[in-house]
Protein backbone atom coordinates (compact mmCIF):
# COMPACT_ATOMS: atom_id res chain seq x y z
CA UNK A 1 0.00 0.00 0.00
CA UNK A 2 1.54 3.52 -1.07
CA UNK A 3 2.84 5.60 1.89
CA UNK A 4 0.86 8.54 2.88
CA UNK A 5 1.60 12.02 1.31
CA UNK A 6 3.79 13.87 3.19
CA UNK A 7 6.35 16.67 2.69
CA UNK A 8 9.44 18.16 5.08
CA UNK A 9 10.45 21.33 3.75
CA UNK A 10 11.74 24.24 5.54
CA UNK A 11 11.78 22.52 9.10
CA UNK A 12 8.10 21.99 8.86
CA UNK A 13 6.46 18.84 8.42
CA UNK A 14 3.33 18.93 6.27
CA UNK A 15 0.48 15.97 6.55
CA UNK A 16 -3.03 15.74 4.99
CA UNK A 17 -2.99 16.61 1.64
CA UNK A 18 -5.77 18.87 0.29
CA UNK A 19 -5.07 19.04 -3.42
CA UNK A 20 -2.66 19.04 -6.33
CA UNK A 21 -2.18 21.22 -9.31
CA UNK A 22 0.11 21.58 -11.65
CA UNK A 23 -0.83 25.58 -12.03
CA UNK A 24 1.55 27.95 -10.62
CA UNK A 25 -0.60 30.78 -9.70
CA UNK A 26 -2.16 28.40 -6.74
CA UNK A 27 0.80 29.49 -4.93
CA UNK A 28 -0.32 33.16 -4.92
CA UNK A 29 -3.74 32.12 -3.50
CA UNK A 30 -4.23 30.70 -0.08
CA UNK A 31 -2.77 27.75 1.69
CA UNK A 32 0.65 26.03 2.43
CA UNK A 33 2.07 24.06 -0.07
CA UNK A 34 5.14 21.78 -0.93
CA UNK A 35 6.24 22.61 -4.68
CA UNK A 36 8.39 20.78 -6.97
CA UNK A 37 9.41 22.31 -9.92
CA UNK A 38 11.17 19.76 -12.55
CA UNK A 39 13.94 20.37 -14.70
CA UNK A 40 12.14 18.40 -17.22
CA UNK A 41 8.20 17.90 -16.79
CA UNK A 42 5.06 19.24 -15.44
CA UNK A 43 5.64 21.41 -11.93
CA UNK A 44 4.01 19.81 -8.78
CA UNK A 45 2.30 22.26 -6.29
CA UNK A 46 0.93 20.00 -3.37
CA UNK A 47 -1.14 22.04 -0.33
CA UNK A 48 -1.39 20.35 2.96
CA UNK A 49 -3.46 20.87 6.13
CA UNK A 50 -1.75 20.35 8.58
CA UNK A 51 2.05 22.02 9.07
CA UNK A 52 3.89 22.03 12.13
CA UNK A 53 7.54 21.56 13.05
CA UNK A 54 9.34 18.78 11.71
CA UNK A 55 10.45 16.20 14.22
CA UNK A 56 13.09 13.61 14.20
CA UNK A 57 12.33 9.93 12.19
CA UNK A 58 10.76 7.77 13.60
CA UNK A 59 9.88 5.29 10.71
CA UNK A 60 12.06 2.41 9.28
CA UNK A 61 16.03 2.93 8.67
CA UNK A 62 16.52 3.83 5.18
CA UNK A 63 18.39 0.72 3.67
CA UNK A 64 19.90 1.77 0.19
CA UNK A 65 21.30 -0.40 -2.87
CA UNK A 66 24.97 -1.51 -2.69
CA UNK A 67 27.84 0.88 -3.77
CA UNK A 68 28.38 -1.20 -6.67
CA UNK A 69 24.98 -1.32 -7.89
CA UNK A 70 25.02 2.19 -9.33
CA UNK A 71 25.51 3.27 -13.09
CA UNK A 72 26.11 6.52 -14.51
CA UNK A 73 24.09 7.44 -17.80
CA UNK A 74 27.34 9.11 -19.12
CA UNK A 75 30.53 7.43 -18.21
CA UNK A 76 34.24 9.39 -17.99
CA UNK A 77 34.77 9.29 -22.21
CA UNK A 78 31.43 10.00 -23.12
CA UNK A 79 31.27 12.78 -20.29
CA UNK A 80 34.56 14.00 -21.41
CA UNK A 81 33.92 14.05 -25.04
CA UNK A 82 30.94 16.32 -23.66
CA UNK A 83 33.23 18.92 -22.32
CA UNK A 84 35.38 19.00 -25.59
CA UNK A 85 32.05 20.00 -27.26
CA UNK A 86 31.15 22.68 -24.94
CA UNK A 87 34.81 24.05 -25.40
CA UNK A 88 34.22 23.99 -29.09
CA UNK A 89 31.01 25.71 -28.83
CA UNK A 90 32.78 27.98 -26.20
CA UNK A 91 35.31 28.74 -29.23
CA UNK A 92 32.86 29.08 -31.63
CA UNK A 93 31.41 32.24 -29.52
CA UNK A 94 27.87 30.15 -29.25
CA UNK A 95 28.06 30.02 -25.41
CA UNK A 96 30.63 31.35 -22.45
CA UNK A 97 29.23 28.57 -20.00
CA UNK A 98 27.48 25.25 -19.87
CA UNK A 99 26.34 22.65 -16.86
CA UNK A 100 26.73 19.32 -18.19
CA UNK A 101 25.25 16.48 -15.86
CA UNK A 102 24.99 13.04 -15.64
CA UNK A 103 22.23 10.79 -13.94
CA UNK A 104 22.95 8.19 -11.83
CA UNK A 105 21.12 4.96 -10.75
CA UNK A 106 20.14 2.09 -9.15
CA UNK A 107 17.52 -0.19 -8.73
CA UNK A 108 15.28 0.20 -5.67
CA UNK A 109 13.93 -4.17 -5.49
CA UNK A 110 10.78 -3.29 -3.09
CA UNK A 111 9.25 0.57 -2.98
CA UNK A 112 6.64 -1.21 -0.51
CA UNK A 113 9.35 -2.10 1.61
CA UNK A 114 9.34 0.91 4.23
CA UNK A 115 13.31 0.67 4.15
CA UNK A 116 12.73 1.98 1.16
CA UNK A 117 10.61 4.54 1.86
CA UNK A 118 11.79 7.90 0.16
CA UNK A 119 11.52 9.73 3.55
CA UNK A 120 13.55 6.94 5.18
CA UNK A 121 16.40 8.63 2.80
CA UNK A 122 15.36 11.99 3.67
CA UNK A 123 16.39 11.09 7.24
CA UNK A 124 19.21 9.44 6.48
CA UNK A 125 20.81 12.34 4.69
CA UNK A 126 19.65 14.82 6.91
CA UNK A 127 22.07 13.27 9.29
CA UNK A 128 24.54 11.94 6.91
CA UNK A 129 24.76 15.40 4.62
CA UNK A 130 22.78 17.86 6.43
CA UNK A 131 22.01 20.69 4.39
CA UNK A 132 20.43 24.16 4.41
CA UNK A 133 17.71 23.86 1.46
CA UNK A 134 16.73 20.06 2.63
CA UNK A 135 13.36 19.03 1.59
CA UNK A 136 11.36 15.55 1.41
CA UNK A 137 8.40 15.44 -0.62
CA UNK A 138 6.35 12.27 -1.29
CA UNK A 139 3.16 12.47 -3.22
CA UNK A 140 2.11 9.37 -4.58
CA UNK A 141 -0.81 10.76 -6.56
CA UNK A 142 1.52 12.86 -8.65
CA UNK A 143 4.52 10.43 -8.80
CA UNK A 144 6.46 12.50 -6.51
CA UNK A 145 9.40 10.87 -4.33
CA UNK A 146 12.41 13.04 -3.94
CA UNK A 147 14.58 13.68 -0.97
CA UNK A 148 17.21 16.46 -1.69
CA UNK A 149 20.30 17.50 0.23
CA UNK A 150 20.37 20.77 -1.61
CA UNK A 151 23.23 23.82 -0.33
CA UNK A 152 21.48 26.14 -2.73
CA UNK A 153 18.82 28.74 -2.84
CA UNK A 154 17.27 29.23 -5.77
CA UNK A 155 14.58 31.96 -4.37
CA UNK A 156 13.63 33.05 -1.61
CA UNK A 157 10.51 35.47 -1.55
CA UNK A 158 9.42 37.98 1.37
CA UNK A 159 6.15 39.86 0.35
CA UNK A 160 7.60 41.84 -3.04
CA UNK A 161 11.33 41.18 -1.51
CA UNK A 162 12.87 38.23 -3.51
CA UNK A 163 16.58 36.85 -3.60
CA UNK A 164 18.35 34.42 -5.23
CA UNK A 165 22.06 32.48 -4.31
CA UNK A 166 23.79 30.97 -6.72
CA UNK A 167 26.88 28.40 -6.22
CA UNK A 168 29.49 27.85 -8.64
CA UNK A 169 32.64 27.13 -7.80
CA UNK A 170 33.28 23.82 -5.89
CA UNK A 171 36.54 22.73 -3.96
CA UNK A 172 37.42 20.37 -1.32
CA UNK A 173 39.11 23.03 0.98
CA UNK A 174 38.30 26.95 1.27
CA UNK A 175 41.65 27.98 -0.33
CA UNK A 176 41.61 25.36 -3.36
CA UNK A 177 39.11 27.89 -5.42
CA UNK A 178 40.49 28.22 -8.87
CA UNK A 179 40.49 31.59 -11.12
CA UNK A 180 38.07 29.94 -13.13
CA UNK A 181 35.73 29.09 -10.38
CA UNK A 182 35.99 33.03 -9.60
CA UNK A 183 34.60 33.48 -13.06
CA UNK A 184 32.30 31.55 -13.32
CA UNK A 185 30.51 32.55 -10.19
CA UNK A 186 30.55 36.35 -11.90
CA UNK A 187 29.21 35.20 -15.48
CA UNK A 188 26.21 33.30 -13.21
CA UNK A 189 25.75 36.38 -11.16
CA UNK A 190 25.22 38.52 -14.16
CA UNK A 191 22.66 36.02 -15.45
CA UNK A 192 20.98 36.19 -12.19
CA UNK A 193 20.64 39.74 -12.27
CA UNK A 194 19.24 39.75 -15.73
CA UNK A 195 16.74 37.35 -14.47
CA UNK A 196 15.59 38.99 -11.76
CA UNK A 197 15.99 42.28 -13.95
CA UNK A 198 12.84 40.94 -16.03
CA UNK A 199 10.65 41.06 -13.27
CA UNK A 200 11.62 43.38 -10.25
CA UNK A 201 11.33 47.25 -9.92
CA UNK A 202 14.01 49.20 -12.71
CA UNK A 203 16.97 50.04 -10.43
CA UNK A 204 16.12 47.50 -7.31
CA UNK A 205 18.43 44.31 -8.58
CA UNK A 206 21.73 44.47 -6.55
CA UNK A 207 24.31 42.15 -5.15
CA UNK A 208 24.40 41.85 -1.39
CA UNK A 209 27.18 39.37 -1.14
CA UNK A 210 29.73 38.44 -3.97
CA UNK A 211 31.85 34.89 -3.80
CA UNK A 212 31.62 33.53 -0.19
CA UNK A 213 32.97 31.21 1.04
CA UNK A 214 30.53 28.07 2.36
CA UNK A 215 31.68 24.91 3.62
CA UNK A 216 29.52 21.97 3.31
CA UNK A 217 30.19 18.60 4.27
CA UNK A 218 33.48 17.08 2.15
CA UNK A 219 33.56 20.12 0.17
CA UNK A 220 33.35 23.67 0.14
CA UNK A 221 31.06 26.43 -2.45
CA UNK A 222 31.74 30.04 -3.55
CA UNK A 223 27.99 31.27 -3.15
CA UNK A 224 27.20 34.98 -4.43
CA UNK A 225 23.69 36.67 -3.27
CA UNK A 226 21.20 38.89 -5.99
CA UNK A 227 18.13 40.73 -4.52
CA UNK A 228 15.42 42.43 -5.55
CA UNK A 229 12.10 44.38 -5.47
CA UNK A 230 9.17 42.14 -7.52
CA UNK A 231 6.98 44.22 -8.95
CA UNK A 232 3.45 44.82 -7.60
CA UNK A 233 1.21 43.22 -10.46
CA UNK A 234 3.23 40.01 -10.40
CA UNK A 235 3.30 36.88 -8.90
CA UNK A 236 5.34 33.13 -8.32
CA UNK A 237 4.09 31.67 -11.92
CA UNK A 238 5.96 35.47 -13.84
CA UNK A 239 9.20 35.19 -10.97
CA UNK A 240 9.86 31.58 -12.14
CA UNK A 241 9.07 31.69 -15.34
CA UNK A 242 11.75 34.95 -15.56
CA UNK A 243 14.29 33.01 -13.80
CA UNK A 244 13.65 29.03 -14.34
CA UNK A 245 16.03 27.05 -15.03
CA UNK A 246 18.08 28.11 -12.28
CA UNK A 247 21.29 29.84 -14.31
CA UNK A 248 23.98 27.73 -11.83
CA UNK A 249 22.60 24.99 -13.32
CA UNK A 250 22.34 25.69 -16.69
CA UNK A 251 24.59 27.86 -18.41
CA UNK A 252 24.95 31.52 -19.90
CA UNK A 253 23.18 32.69 -22.60
CA UNK A 254 20.49 30.66 -21.06
CA UNK A 255 18.41 29.72 -23.82
CA UNK A 256 21.90 28.55 -26.20
CA UNK A 257 22.98 26.37 -23.02
CA UNK A 258 19.91 24.66 -22.56
CA UNK A 259 20.20 23.71 -25.84
CA UNK A 260 23.65 22.51 -25.77
CA UNK A 261 22.45 20.40 -22.59
CA UNK A 262 19.43 18.97 -24.60
CA UNK A 263 21.73 17.34 -27.09
CA UNK A 264 24.39 16.27 -25.06
CA UNK A 265 22.86 14.89 -22.35
CA UNK A 266 21.19 11.32 -22.61
CA UNK A 267 19.06 11.15 -19.96
CA UNK A 268 16.09 13.21 -18.29
CA UNK A 269 17.19 15.31 -15.39
CA UNK A 270 13.41 14.92 -14.26
CA UNK A 271 13.27 16.60 -11.20
CA UNK A 272 17.03 17.22 -10.82
CA UNK A 273 18.32 21.28 -11.07
CA UNK A 274 14.45 21.82 -11.11
CA UNK A 275 13.63 23.66 -7.64
CA UNK A 276 12.04 22.08 -4.56
CA UNK A 277 10.68 24.03 -1.76
CA UNK A 278 7.70 25.98 0.39
CA UNK A 279 5.42 28.49 -0.10
CA UNK A 280 2.76 30.22 1.97
CA UNK A 281 0.33 31.90 -0.11
CA UNK A 282 -1.31 33.71 2.62
CA UNK A 283 1.74 35.56 3.91
CA UNK A 284 3.27 35.31 0.12
CA UNK A 285 6.44 33.63 1.86
CA UNK A 286 8.36 31.06 -0.10
CA UNK A 287 11.92 29.60 -0.44
CA UNK A 288 12.59 27.22 -3.07
CA UNK A 289 16.01 25.47 -3.67
CA UNK A 290 17.71 24.12 -6.60
CA UNK A 291 17.36 20.57 -6.83
CA UNK A 292 20.84 19.49 -6.92
CA UNK A 293 22.06 16.40 -4.16
CA UNK A 294 19.09 14.76 -4.80
CA UNK A 295 17.69 11.33 -5.05
CA UNK A 296 14.30 10.33 -6.72
CA UNK A 297 12.99 7.41 -7.03
CA UNK A 298 11.72 6.69 -10.64
CA UNK A 299 10.41 3.39 -12.24
CA UNK A 300 11.92 1.32 -9.67
CA UNK A 301 15.26 2.76 -9.69
CA UNK A 302 16.53 4.94 -7.08
CA UNK A 303 17.95 8.37 -9.25
CA UNK A 304 20.85 11.17 -8.29
CA UNK A 305 22.38 13.70 -10.57
CA UNK A 306 25.46 15.14 -10.52
CA UNK A 307 27.76 17.86 -12.55
CA UNK A 308 29.63 20.99 -12.91
CA UNK A 309 29.61 24.17 -15.01
CA UNK A 310 32.03 23.80 -18.12
CA UNK A 311 33.91 26.89 -19.25
CA UNK A 312 37.14 27.30 -22.39
CA UNK A 313 39.14 26.78 -18.76
CA UNK A 314 37.73 23.62 -18.39
CA UNK A 315 39.31 19.73 -18.59
CA UNK A 316 37.40 16.69 -19.22
CA UNK A 317 39.48 14.98 -16.46
CA UNK A 318 39.52 18.13 -13.46
CA UNK A 319 35.24 18.32 -14.34
CA UNK A 320 34.90 14.64 -14.30
CA UNK A 321 36.63 14.51 -10.64
CA UNK A 322 34.55 17.32 -9.52
CA UNK A 323 31.45 15.46 -10.13
CA UNK A 324 32.82 12.55 -8.39
CA UNK A 325 33.32 14.80 -5.42
CA UNK A 326 29.82 15.88 -5.19
CA UNK A 327 28.64 12.36 -5.67
CA UNK A 328 30.85 10.75 -3.27
CA UNK A 329 29.45 11.66 0.12
CA UNK A 330 25.70 11.45 -0.87
CA UNK A 331 26.04 8.17 -2.21
CA UNK A 332 27.33 6.41 0.73
CA UNK A 333 25.35 7.84 2.58
CA UNK A 334 22.39 5.88 -0.01
CA UNK A 335 24.11 2.94 -0.20
CA UNK A 336 24.75 2.96 3.72
CA UNK A 337 28.49 2.40 3.19
CA UNK A 338 31.49 3.57 5.10
CA UNK A 339 33.58 5.17 2.77
CA UNK A 340 32.62 7.17 -0.35
CA UNK A 341 31.25 5.67 -3.02
CA UNK A 342 33.50 5.55 -6.12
Amino acid sequence: MAAAPLAVVGDRLCTDLLDVTSDLSALDSQGFWAVVVPYDGAPVCARFGTVRPARPWRGARWHGPSPSSWSSSLDEKGFGLGVEEIRAAIAAGDVYQVNLTRVLSAPVEDLDDPHHDIAALGAALALGNPAPFSAVVRVPPAGVAIASASPERYLRRDGRRVASSPIKGTAATPDGFTPKDHAENIMIVDLVRNDLGRVCEYGSVSVPSLLAVEAHPGLHHLVSTVSGELRDDLGWPELIDATFPPGSVTGAPKIAACSIISRLEPASRGPYCGAIGWVDAGSRTGELNVAIRTFWIDEGRLCFGTGGGITWDSTATGEWAETQLKAARLLSVASGAAEPVP
